[in-house]
């Protein structure tokens, strides 16, 4: 078993490619590479998304919970491969199967997310991957990404 690996944004946004407003990882608690990953998201009132969804009582949309998922799985992903992207190399979101919300995620909350490589084959990373605040499960899904290449 290799060593947990901690990231910062600085680190983080070298793995990502995304920006503002979204990037949706702000720190790796724990990264093990080949095997798992627990990120953290801070959901703040100023999020791009909250004025319009929904401005009487704002709730992260659930697409972009499955996105910050993708996203700590991607980390996996590079760190697992061993390499930091440059603009050849990329992760793709390419699958998702059985994603379940279980309750809204509202501005405050802390998301953990956390992904579990299941499997790789043939280019193709397999990941279950669920959200949680506090102890409580806010979503869960499984999730397929692929280096641009196996596309």
């Amino acid at each position: 078993m290799s060593e947990p690996v901690h990231l910062d944004i600085a680190a983080i946004m070298r793995y990502l490619p995304h920006r503002y407003p979204f990037l949706l990882v702000d720190r790796v608690l724990e990264c093990r590479p080949g095997e798992s990953i627990r990120a953290l998201k801070n959901v703040t009132l100023n999020e791009p998304f909250f004025p319009g969804h929904f401005p009487s009582r704002p709730v992260m949309p659930g697409v972009l919970l499955i996105e910050a998922l993708a996203q700590a799985a991607g980390i996996l992903c590079f760190v697992t491969a061993n390499v930091v992207p440059d603009e050849n190399t990329r992760f793709y979101f390419v699958g998702i199967d059985g994603a379940r919300f279980r309750k809204p995620v509202i501005p405050g909350d802390q998301l953990i997310l956390t992904a579990r490589l299941e499997r790789s084959l043939k280019g193709i990373w397999r990941f279950a991957a669920a959200a949680l605040v506090g102890e409580h499960e806010v979503a869960h899904a499984q999730i397929m990404v692929a280096p641009e290449t196996a596309r």
